[in-house]
């Protein structure tokens, strides 16, 4: 994380501060769960509460080179703090009880983030498609022109695709808010599971199925992947917005403000800068997925080869993600659309993608499919060459001709038709 991709609330979430006190907030709520099952006395966890401890993080860092153990520590730091109804802290717990439990709880306040962050660019999706349902653009597909869509179809499916990685990111939040108070190997030898259910549910969590001496990571692998996939639809609608922009097409532009430059060298220039920006940082949000499905295979009941790796990747990626969503968002809002030059783009090809529906006109009329195509094709190529105009060209054809009428040819011709269904395509995409 560097300030300059860091959202507060992110950075907020990821401090040393936040982290210690949600491990006193987890050995707070198992110490009332054990007074419950009555392996603490009563009231223990009340009198540290009262004393209204903050955990000093320098203080912690200055045990911890001493004892070189992160958990003792800060128990140390409490004891220090609390006196001596702390002795009752930490009592047939290892470390990932509190460490793994913690971490579930700041990935779910994080994809709870990530979640409102990514409901505003599937509102700003919808809205932007909704808006040009009805705005007639080139298609292409390996950067040729194809057939027509209309701008709205094309954002409707960039909004579909998000919804998709939001629904994958809500159901890896649900399965990775799962936490274990359950000792050393997962067994709870001093412990019992009534006492975990009970702690766990005061933070919010679900005990994990089995246990070792950690939480499974496939369920934190799971996360990381549904924020790869989110951060590839992302880029997906960060190149599109590139090649939008490239002179050459002016289809659309990142909105550029009063006051802003695009060169140090060049006054004329407007560069894509934002979207170039989102396709870069998607690498970062990806780049973690290889190390998270790495740390599942740890051995026997747990090493430690994973927690080095979470350190990095778990407020780095869910930070980079939430400014990602956030500037896609602002991407879209302010999305600069030129109708006209669409359309400009559209009447250069000269008819050319209507070929299909003049092939498929003539297999109507009894023609074999690949006949029809080298009829078509060669008025098409003839046309592309600058050799008459491809409606003129069918209409002199003889074999078009023997088959289709002017009316029926021109029926191919129809640009409405071509694009009828694009509204219901929108519409299907924003009540999905």
């Amino acid at each position: 994380m560097i300030p300059r991709y860091t959202p507060s609330d992110f950075r907020d979430l990821w401090t040393d501060a936040t982290r210690y006190r949600t491990w006193l907030e987890v050995e707070l709520a198992a110490c009332e769960a054990m007074e419950v099952g009555g392996l603490v006395p009563e009231g223990t966890a009340a009198s540290i509460r009262e004393q209204n401890i903050d955990p000093d993080p320098a203080a912690i860092e200055a045990i911890e080179k001493v004892t070189r153990h992160d958990v003792i520590a800060f128990l140390t730091h409490v004891e220090e703090k609390a006196g001596a109804a702390a002795r009752w802290l930490h009592r047939g717990m290892t470390s990932s009880d509190v460490l793994d439990t913690s971490l579930a709880i700041l990935l779910a306040k994080a994809c709870d983030l990530l979640l409102t962050r990514s409901d505003g660019l599937v509102d700003a999706l919808a809205k932007r498609a909704q808006e040009h349902a009805r705005t007639p653009m080139m298609g292409r597909s390996h950067g040729i022109h194809a057939e027509p869509v209309t701008f709205g179809v094309v954002l409707a499916g960039h909004l579909a695709e998000v919804k998709r990685a939001r629904h994958r990111l809500r159901t890896a939040r649900d399965e990775v808010a799962v936490g274990k108070i359950a000792g050393a190997v997962g067994t709870y030898a001093h412990l019992t599971p009534e006492i975990e259910q009970a702690a766990l549910a005061a933070v919010g969590l679900k005990p994990e199925t089995v246990a070792t001496q950690v939480v499974a990571r496939d369920r934190h692998a799971a996360l990381f992947s549904a924020m790869a996939l989110m951060a590839a639809a992302i880029e997906r609608l960060a190149t599109n917005v590139r090649h939008w922009q490239r002179t050459e097409m002016g289809e659309a532009e990142e909105r550029f403000n009063k006051g802003q430059k695009g060169s140090s060298a060049m006054p004329h220039k407007r560069n894509p800068i934002l979207t170039e920006n989102l396709c870069g940082l998607a690498r970062i949000v990806r780049a973690a997925v290889t190390p998270a499905l790495e740390n599942i295979s740890l051995w026997h009941e747990r090493d430690i080869s994973h927690s080095s790796v979470e350190r990095m990747i778990a407020p780095d990626v869910t930070t980079t993600l939430g400014f990602m969503l956030e500037r896609a968002t602002s991407v879209v809002d302010g999305l600069v659309v030129y109708e006209e030059r669409m359309r400009e783009i559209l009447d250069s090809a000269r008819g050319l993608y209507f070929s299909e529906a003049v092939m498929l006109a003539l297999v109507g009329k009894g023609i074999a499919r690949q006949t029809a195509y080298v009829f078509v094709q060669r008025n098409a190529m003839k046309a592309f060459h600058g050799e008459g105009a491809f409606r003129a060209n069918l209409a002199e054809d003889a074999d078009v001709q023997k088959h289709l009428s002017a009316d029926e040819l021109d029926a191919c011709f129809d640009l409405e038709h071509a694009l009828r269904h694009a509204e219901l395509i929108v519409k299907r995409a924003v009540a999905s």
